[in-house]
Order: C-alpha cells, then structure tokens, then sequence
C-alpha cells in the first residue's frame, strides 16, 4: 500500500475537500480498519474527486486490550447519536442497536437501513476524532430478547440503578478480556426483560446512587469499565 495511489471515498472527498478545503501537496493521514494510519499526500483534486499518495505505514496502538460489545436501545433524537460517538471514543469494539418494550422508536424496512448506515458513518468519524484505525461495526438492530440469546464468550453486563453489587466487585471482572454491556431506554427495562437477561448470564451492575439518561449511562459505564479493566487507568499498564 505504501507508495501508491489511491481516490478517496465520496465521504472522505467531501469532509477533506469541501469542508477542510485541503488542496493538492497537503499532507493528510489515512486508516483503513487496520492497526496501522497511513500518512499521505494529496496528489490530485478534481471537481468531484481527490487522489492520494501513500508514503508511510505507522503502527496505531490506540485500541484497547479489552473487547466490548455495546448493545444499546435505540434513543430518540441525537441521543442515539451522542451514545455512539462517545462509545467509539471509549474503545468499543462493535455495537448492536436494541429495541426493547420502552424504546419509543419504531424504525423498520428502508427507514431502519438508512439509519443503520447512518450510524456506520458516525462510528467512522468518531474513528477520525478519536485517532482509532480500527473502525467498530454497527450490527444489523435487533430485539433485546434475541441479543441476550445470542451466545457470547465473556462477560455479560446489564446496567440497573437498583442493582446491589458495584462494577468493581463483579465476579470474574479483573480477568475477563471481553464484555458485552446492555443499556436501556429513557424509561429503562422491564422487569421481564431484566429477568431474561439475568437468565441469560448477565449480571446487573450498578455506577453510583444516582439514575442516568440512556446516552449518559452509556458514556459514563464505558470509562468505568476501561478505568477498571481496560487502558484508561494509568497503573493498568
């Protein structure tokens, strides 16, 4: 790849030509969903198009040694958005849009698949904003019952401000190198969508006295999680 020529996407043309307004022999940084960033130049710029050459390959070591699953129930507004973003900044390695009982949103068909591409490229500029060259996938929405039915291996969490046990006295927590974390909707889970995640091998976790917004739940238990197991705590290392 290094020393070649490449066009960037039509996403990467108009954030870098339209918006940056970069011209030709400016430097840029390119990734790909790889561990490494390319720095490169722009060789080119046509009306609707833009070249680039490659001129070095630098390893990314930007990406936690923790893997996270975010499953999160759809939000209205920019909520889901905000939810996502910050997920991406905190080192989520792939996210599934939930529906639950208290969801409030209803998006199926074309609505649901221009939302889901949506929420790539929000992911994808996150990745840019964060430094990250490993880009997490948004995976197809599904139900919060067929999500804690889907197999995992690792360690499964719920967040429930009525939960008794704190994050960092979770059994199995300190070794696990993967988990997957659900959060709730604006009016949170029922009782029996509690229950059959519980059935289901997740463990109710609580973050503090106070109940949070679905997008601060979010934000707030993924720093607790990389600050506890992950790379945000300094003596980790």
């Amino acid at each position: 790849m290094v020393n070649s020529t490449v066009s960037l996407s039509d996403d990467a043309f108009q954030h870098t030509i339209k918006v940056l307004r970069m011209q030709e022999g400016q430097a840029l940084e390119l990734f790909c969903n790889d561990e490494f960033n390319y720095p490169a130049v722009l060789t080119s710029v046509a009306k609707k198009s833009a070249q680039v050459e490659i001129i070095g390959a630098q390893l990314n070591n930007t990406e936690s040694p923790l893997f996270v699953h975010l499953g999160q129930v759809v939000s209205r507004g920019d909520r889901m958005d905000f939810a996502l973003q910050k997920s991406v900044e905190l080192g989520v390695n792939a996210i599934t849009p939930l529906f639950s009982e208290r969801c409030g949103v209803k998006l199926n068909g074309d609505r649901l698949e221009k939302k889901q591409q949506q929420w790539q490229k929000i992911v994808i500029s996150a990745c840019e904003q964060s430094g990250r060259s490993h880009v997490p996938t948004v995976l197809p929405a599904v139900s919060v019952d067929d999500f804690v039915q889907t197999p995992f291996d690792g360690l499964r969490l719920t967040l429930d401000p009525y939960a008794q046990v704190p994050l960092n006295q979770i059994q199995g927590a300190r070794t696990a190198q993967r988990i997957q974390l659900i959060i709730g909707p604006e009016g949170g889970f029922t009782d029996i969508e509690v229950e059959h995640a519980r059935n289901n091998s997740f463990k109710p976790i609580r973050l503090g006295p106070r109940i949070l917004r679905t997008e601060t739940a979010a934000m707030t238990a993924l720093a607790a999680i990389q600050y506890e197991f992950g790379d945000l705590n300094a003596s980790n290392e």
